[in-house]
């Protein structure tokens, strides 16, 4: 792994679908890949072969994710969101489109007074996006 000079880093819990989630991301985004992934083993504390903690970048920007073997009473919230910045309009309808499928709409893509081009959508994982459109 390179080593990042990114002093702040977005964590994400999810219970048993990290892998998935980061696979989904890595593919929405160029210059995306899953950097670390480290896995309970058998007799550890969370389901075997289940992501203990890994890292991933979409374009660039580092995330870590977990598993977490513990039933929370939280899950992700649209208070926090990953806002993106499309390069263009093929970029945002790809994304929105892939983002909104089994998801949940926030705000339908489309032009508001803040942006050309937004949309918010909550993915399948319950993590929030906003997508917005690079001005030109």
């Amino acid at each position: 792994m390179e080593k990042s000079n990114q002093k702040i880093t977005t964590f994400l819990m999810f219970t048993g679908q990290a892998e998935e989630a980061m696979n989904f991301y890595t593919s929405l985004f160029d210059q995306s890949e899953i950097l670390t992934i480290k896995r309970y083993g058998a007799g550890e504390a969370g389901p075997e072969g289940s992501v203990l903690h890994a890292t991933f970048s979409l374009h660039g920007q580092v995330f870590m994710c977990i598993d977490s073997y513990v039933k929370h009473d939280f899950t992700f919230t649209p208070a926090i969101s990953l806002y993106v910045t499309c390069d263009s309009e093929e970029e945002i309808d790809r994304v929105y489109e892939k983002l909104a499928q089994d998801g949940t709409v926030l705000m339908p893509l489309g032009a508001y007074p803040f942006s050309e081009k937004f949309g918010w959508v909550g993915d399948r994982f319950g993590v929030t996006w906003q997508l917005t459109l690079a001005k030109n």
